[in-house]
């Protein structure tokens, strides 16, 4: 039995405070929708590409209506991040402000999060370019 399996056992009958602002499942549904996949589908791709577990039907339509959920653990945010098209961090960040209350970001943005990641990467010189063309479009805040 799976660990979200075994999750969703627990998280049925489970009932907890309300979760932080649904910033992981509007971002799960949303992306859904974007990819224009059934539930079936979308839960069909859901399949961490480590460990091989994989993300319910029931649970991503749970997490999707605003029902009770188990967090998920990194292995079931890796799987649906593959159904979703998206970078991990960018999951990791929503499911820890929905669920945990972490902001990572004060603009609360997930998609700037991934790219603070991908800055990482760059060298030095082009991040210094980079973030002169971005106060170049947007001014720095004083």
């Amino acid at each position: 039995m799976s660990t979200m399996t075994a999750h969703d056992d627990m998280s049925r009958d489970k009932t907890s405070e309300p979760e932080q602002a649904g910033l992981f499942r509007d971002l799960v549904r949303r992306r859904r929708a974007e990819l224009n996949e059934s539930l079936d589908q979308f839960a069909a791709r859901a399949v961490d590409r480590v460990s091989g577990e994989r993300v319910t039907r029931g649970w991503i339509h749970r997490l999707e209506t605003g029902k009770t959920v188990t967090p998920p653990e990194v292995r079931q945010l890796r799987a649906l991040a593959a159904a979703c098209k998206l970078p991990l961090e960018q999951l990791q960040d929503a499911a820890g402000s929905q669920f945990h209350g972490v902001d990572p970001l004060a603009s609360g943005s997930t998609e700037a999060k991934a790219y603070v990641h991908k800055l990482d990467r760059l060298p030095a010189d082009q991040r210094e370019r980079l973030l002169r063309l971005i106060d170049s479009l947007v001014p720095p805040e004083e």
